[in-house]
C-alpha cells in the first residue's frame, strides 16, 4: 500500500499527516505555523516533517495544501497577503523534488477544501459547486465538473476581495468580524471575545452577540448571492471553523441567501455545510496530487 505525505499550510497552524492510496488518513498531527517567520521558516518546517516520515517509513509523493495563490504547474507561491512575510516566491515542489527525490504537488488550501468535499463531501457528484471558507477572511473554490477552476493567472474565486457595500466581502463578513463588533458595542477588550464565546452568549439571548451574528450572515447571504448569478452552482459548501456553528447557523445564512437571490435560482440552489472540516486541506492536496499522478 503506497503512502503520501500530507501538509496543510495555514496561517495559524500546519496540519500534517499520513494518507494512503484509498484516501484514508494513516496519522494526523500537527505544529504551529509562526507565520511571522516567514516562507524560509515554512519551508524548513515542510522539510522536516517529510524526513522525519522518511526516516520510517517508505513514501511515495508529497502532496501540500497552502494559503496563498499557486502555481500548481511550479509548485509554488505567486502572492500570500502580509500574514506571511517572504511567502511569494517560496518554491515547494523544486525544493522537495531536489531533497526526496519523489514527486510533489502544491495547491491552494481553499482550492484543496473545495477538491475535497467535491470527492467525498458535501458536493460529491455534482456537475458546478462553490466553496467558501470562512475564517479571518474568505476563500472561494469553484468546481467544474470534478476539476478546480484555476482562471487565467491561476487566481479565480479570490472573492474575499469581492468588493461591497463600501468595503469588501471579507471585511464585512469574515469570522473576525465577530469579536470586532461585539468588543466595541460591549466596549471591552477584543481578546476577551472569541467565536465560541460570542455564539455561546448569542444562544443565550445576549442581544449584541445575536446581532453581530445576524449581520455576518446577512453579509454571507449577500456575498453569496452575488456568485451564485454569475457562476450558478448546483450546491454552495460552507467551511471553515465558524461553520461547526452549523445548527446555529443554517437558517440564518439560507435565509439570507434567499433574500438576495431570486427565487427561481434559490431554489435550485443548495446550500450545505463542509464535512471534511479540519481534514479537508490534507484530503484535497492528495485528491490534487492523484489527479495528476493517476498511476
Amino acid at each position: 500500500m503506497k503512502k503520501y505525505v500530507s501538509i496543510d499550510i495555514g496561517g495559524t497552524e500546519i496540519k500534517y499527516g499520513l494518507i494512503d492510496e484509498e484516501g484514508q488518513i494513516l496519522t494526523r498531527s500537527k505544529m504551529k505555523t509562526e507565520a511571522y517567520k516567514g516562507g524560509p521558516s515554512i519551508l524548513e518546517k515542510a522539510v522536516r516533517i517529510v524526513e522525519a516520515y522518511q526516516a520510517s517509513e517508505e513514501i511515495s509523493g508529497i502532496c501540500i495544501s497552502t494559503a496563498g495563490m499557486v502555481d500548481t504547474e511550479k509548485g509554488e507561491i505567486f502572492y500570500a497577503a502580509p500574514l506571511i512575510p517572504q511567502y511569494a516566491g517560496t518554491e515547494f515542489k523544486d525544493t522537495m523534488i531536489q531533497k526526496f527525490s519523489l514527486p510533489c504537488e502544491v495547491e491552494n488550501d481553499v482550492n484543496c477544501a473545495g477538491l475535497a468535499e467535491y470527492m467525498s463531501g458535501a458536493s460529491k457528484g455534482t456537475k458546478a459547486s462553490l466553496m467558501l471558507t470562512v475564517g479571518t477572511g474568505i476563500g472561494g473554490c469553484i468546481i467544474i465538473d470534478g476539476k478546480v477552476y484555476h482562471g487565467y493567472s491561476s487566481s479565480a474565486c479570490e472573492i474575499g476581495y469581492m468588493l461591497m457595500d463600501g468595503s469588501d466581502f471579507q471585511t464585512l463578513g469574515a469570522a473576525s468580524i465577530l469579536s470586532k463588533k461585539v468588543a466595541a458595542w460591549k466596549n471591552e477588550p477584543e481578546e476577551q471575545w472569541d467565536g465560541y464565546r460570542i455564539f455561546e452568549a448569542a444562544k443565550k439571548g445576549d442581544e449584541q452577540c445575536c446581532r453581530a451574528i445576524d449581520e455576518m450572515a446577512d453579509v454571507l447571504g449577500k456575498g453569496i448571492a452575488n456568485i451564485c448569478y454569475v457562476l450558478n452552482p448546483e450546491v454552495v459548501v460552507l467551511g471553515g471553523g465558524i461553520m461547526a456553528q452549523e445548527e446555529y447557523l443554517a437558517k440564518k445564512i439560507r435565509g439570507a441567501v434567499d433574500k438576495y437571490l431570486v427565487a427561481s435560482i434559490a431554489s435550485r440552489t443548495r446550500i450545505a455545510f463542509a464535512r471534511h472540516r479540519n481534514d479537508a486541506g490534507m484530503l484535497g492536496a492528495f485528491y490534487h496530487f492523484k489527479s495528476l499522478h493517476a498511476r
